[in-house]
């Protein structure tokens, strides 16, 4: 008896335990409360799923009770026998027909969800972004608009934005949850679908692709924003010049260190055909760096002192460049975080983590 109210108990707590836990996460990087057309599809379908395996264990389980009661061994029939039904022809066509049937339920609805989404038919009507796979981080290059930027992605609310995804060395998966489901990010072809945005916010994006040491790190961002935002950010991204900054001397002198240290070898502000490195352009206006470090100036120093310490792996190796002092690393921090390009970033916009 002890045995099974401590397996009672314990089962008891579990359950207590992930309900509690299924409250936890952010509102900006959930599948469960849909904030997109293709997070809303794929909601529906699990929805629609759950409807039916519900169904499907509802019944089962109602037949198992029905049995046990109806069939049990009862006082003075421990012999008998109940008729066998082995072999009929309606009883096997039907729990034959409903299988059948229930994947058919399943299978129809996701297979036009899948074709939906990745239909390109209509793309030249919209605007398109190649979104680049590194280990460990994001580039996104808005060709029509001839801008690029690395870590946050920009999007305006409303409407659709096709995204060419591609990989520049092993393989990768994109996902928003918030926004659109997963898709495979390979180095030997492109794979398009697009996303829309149905409110502003910064929602959080993940590598879903086991892809090497720090693809836990490998995060990114998609703010979503108001239409005329988004036009605004593109003219103030495109008239940004990073050589008319008006830089005090600490971080006028970082500027010079950034450019003396080889950075920009790895590291362009503004265009670039060829990325080896996240682009800076907008680097001060970002909502993280590294993928998900808080975006201040300890932390720039932090990773710029030694990057392996915070992202085992990455590219940006700390042999890979002079060595470089805290004070230096300080003065280069305090230019970083003078790019800041346009008013429109992702403080400007709501905060979905809170609420």
């Amino acid at each position: 008896m002890r045995g099974w109210l401590g397996k009672t108990k314990a089962l008891a707590l579990l359950g207590l335990l992930l309900l509690l836990l299924s409250g936890c996460g952010k509102e900006n990087l959930t599948a469960l409360i849909p904030k997109g057309y293709g997070s809303q599809s794929s909601m529906d379908l699990i929805v629609l799923t759950t409807v039916v395996m519900s169904t499907v264990f509802l019944v089962v389980a109602l037949l198992l009770v029905i049995v046990l009661i109806r069939f049990r061994k009862k006082k003075g029939q421990e012999d008998f026998i109940p008729k066998q039904v082995e072999g009929s022809v309606p009883l096997e066509t039907v729990w034959t027909a409903i299988p059948i049937i229930l994947v058919i339920i399943m299978a129809v609805p996701t297979v036009m969800a899948e074709f939906d989404l990745a239909d390109t038919e209509k793309r030249d009507d919209h605007r398109s972004i190649t979104v680049t796979g590194f280990q460990y981080w994001w580039h996104f290059d808005y060709e029509d608009d001839e801008i690029q930027t690395s870590q946050d992605l920009y999007i305006p609310v409303g409407e659709k934005v096709y995204l060419d995804l591609k990989s520049k060395d092993v393989l990768h998966s994109f996902w928003i949850p918030s926004l659109a489901g997963k898709l495979d990010v390979n180095p030997e072809n492109v794979n398009t679908f697009y996303i829309e945005a149905y409110e502003e916010g910064v929602y959080y994006g993940k590598c879903a692709e086991l892809c090497g040491a720090s693809h836990a790190l490998m995060d990114f961002k998609v703010i979503a924003v108001d239409p005329d935002d988004y036009d605004q950010w593109v003219s103030d991204m495109q008239s940004f010049d990073p050589e008319e900054l008006e830089l005090d001397a600490v971080a006028q002198e970082g500027k010079e260190l950034f450019e003396a240290n080889n950075c920009m070898s790895c590291h362009a502000i503004g265009g670039s055909n060829d990325p080896i490195g996240p682009n800076l352009a907008n680097f001060g206006d970002r909502s993280r760096f590294a993928g998900v470090l808080d975006p201040t100036k300890e932390n720039l120093v932090d990773w710029i002192m030694d990057p392996d310490q915070i992202k085992p792996d990455n590219k940006m190796k700390t042999d890979a460049y002079p060595e470089i002092s805290e004070e230096d690393a300080e003065k280069m921090a305090e230019y970083l975080m003078e790019l800041k390009p346009s008013d429109v970033t992702p403080d400007s916009v709501p905060d979905l983590a809170s609420e």
